[in-house]
C-alpha cells in the first residue's frame, strides 16, 4: 500500500490515495492505530485518506492514532492540500476540500519543491463559551473540532501529558476535547502546547492555534492577527472581520512509501 508521510511544523500524518489503493473490505480505524504507531507503524499523528467527492474537488478523511475519527484537522488539510495540489494534471490554487466539517478551501500561496506555505479558511469559530475546568478557567471553542484553551504564566509549570489527558475525557465533554494551555507573549504573540483527542501531546495543531486566538481575543488579551508560537514552529492566524480564520504556515512532504 502506498503511502505519503507529510508534516505540518512537526504535526505529521500518513496520506494513502483510495483511488489508486483499494481499501475496499479494510477496516480505517484499525489501519490507523497500525500505521500511526510509532515502534511498529510508520508513526504519525494521524491517518488522512483522499477519497472522491460530489461536493468538492477531493474529500479528506482524518482517523487518529487510537482509530477515532475527527471532524477536522487544520494541519492535516494544509499538507493534505499539498498533496493533492502536486498531483493535478491542471494546478488550481485554491482547492476545495470535504470534511466532516464542512467543506474547507486551503490555497497554495507558495511552493517550493518539498516545502510550500498553504493556508485555510477555517470557517467562524462556533459555540465560544466560558467554563471552569479543573479549577481552571477555561474558554471552549469549535473549530469544527472541540477545543478547551486554558491561559497560564508559565508553561513548563503545567504537565500537558497529565492535564491533557485529564480534561479530554471530562465528563463535561461528551466526545471528548482538544485542549490549548496557551500563555500569552504580547497581543500579537502567544505560545501554545497541545494535547490532542485521540492523538496526545503533539508539536503542533491548526485548529488548536486558531482556537487559542479566539480565546484570548475574545478575552481581548490578543488581537486578531496573532503569530502562535508551538513546539514544532510557528503558524500565522488571522481572524478577519467577517470572523472567518485564516491558517497559514508550512506543509512539507517527508517521503513516499510502501507498507505492508
Amino acid at each position: 500500500m502506498k503511502f505519503t508521510k507529510m508534516h505540518g511544523i512537526g504535526n505529521d500524518f500518513i496520506i494513502i490515495d483510495s483511488e489508486k489503493e483499494s481499501l475496499e473490505g479494510i477496516d480505517l480505524s484499525s489501519l490507523a492505530v497500525k500505521l500511526c504507531d510509532r515502534h511498529f507503524g510508520i508513526g504519525a499523528d494521524g491517518l488522512l485518506i483522499s477519497t472522491p467527492s460530489k461536493t468538492a474537488d477531493i474529500k479528506m478523511r482524518v482517523f487518529n492514532p487510537d482509530g477515532s475519527e475527527a471532524e477536522m484537522c487544520g494541519n492535516g488539510i494544509r499538507c493534505f492540500a499539498k498533496y493533492i495540489y502536486e498531483k493535478m494534471d491542471k494546478k488550481k490554487d485554491i482547492i476545495s476540500v470535504e470534511t466532516m466539517a464542512g467543506v474547507m478551501l486551503p490555497s497554495i500561496i507558495e511552493y517550493k519543491g518539498h516545502i510550500a506555505i498553504v493556508e485555510v479558511d477555517m470557517g467562524t469559530p462556533r459555540e465560544i463559551k466560558k467554563a471552569k475546568v479543573k479549577g481552571y478557567d477555561a474558554t471552549l471553542v469549535s473549530m469544527g473540532n472541540p477545543h478547551c484553551v486554558i491561559f497560564v504564566d508559565d508553561l513548563n509549570k503545567i504537565d500537558v501529558g497529565l492535564l491533557g489527558a485529564e480534561i479530554e475525557t471530562d465528563k463535561m465533554f461528551p466526545n471528548r476535547t482538544n485542549v490549548e494551555f496557551a500563555k500569552i507573549e504580547s497581543n500579537k504573540e502567544v505560545t501554545v502546547k497541545v494535547w490532542e483527542r485521540g492523538v496526545g501531546e503533539t508539536l503542533a495543531c491548526g485548529t488548536g492555534a486558531c482556537a487559542a486566538v479566539v480565546a484570548g481575543s475574545e478575552a481581548k488579551i490578543l488581537e486578531r492577527n496573532v503569530l502562535v508560537h508551538l513546539p514544532g514552529g510557528n503558524l500565522e492566524i488571522e481572524w478577519q472581520p467577517d470572523d472567518h480564520i485564516i491558517l497559514r504556515g508550512p506543509a512539507e512532504t517527508v517521503y513516499e512509501g510502501n507498507s505492508i
